[in-house]
């Protein structure tokens, strides 16, 4: 399901591939394609990518197709993988979001796009 928000502008810092989850750069201006769930994550390409230093865009907000690294479910909290795939967060994981429906390995699914901080367990005595 494709239903954006805010698209911005974005100049890639490296190749950053199309439907793939980005964080910021290094400078203000700049996007690359996410690695993990170590930094804040800002949205999801577009169908069209950028090489390095090329303008690509970015869909802030909203629902956005996004693809899948592995099995995930209808409202799992999503981060990225080593590619910018979407994977199932962990605790103190970055997220991207949450999945929009269902899907496997190398699958296009869709995130809805509501970026924090996976909680971690409150362990109770």
């Amino acid at each position: 399901m494709n239903i954006p928000g805010l698209i911005v502008a974005k100049k890639a810092e490296g190749e950053v591939k199309p439907r793939l989850i980005v964080c910021h750069g290094s400078e203000d201006g700049l996007a690359k394609q996410a690695t993990d769930g170590t930094a804040l994550l800002i949205g999801v390409s577009t169908i069209v990518g950028g090489g390095d230093g090329e303008v690509f865009d970015v869909i802030r907000s909203g629902l956005a197709p996004v693809f899948y690294s592995e099995q995930i479910a209808i409202g799992d909290p999503i981060t990225a993988n080593s590619d910018g795939r979407a994977k199932k967060a962990n605790s103190g994981d970055f997220i991207i979001g949450y999945a929009e429906v269902a899907g496997d390995t190398d699958e296009l699914g869709s995130v809805w796009i509501a970026p924090g901080k996976q909680a971690e367990p409150i362990l109770l005595n």
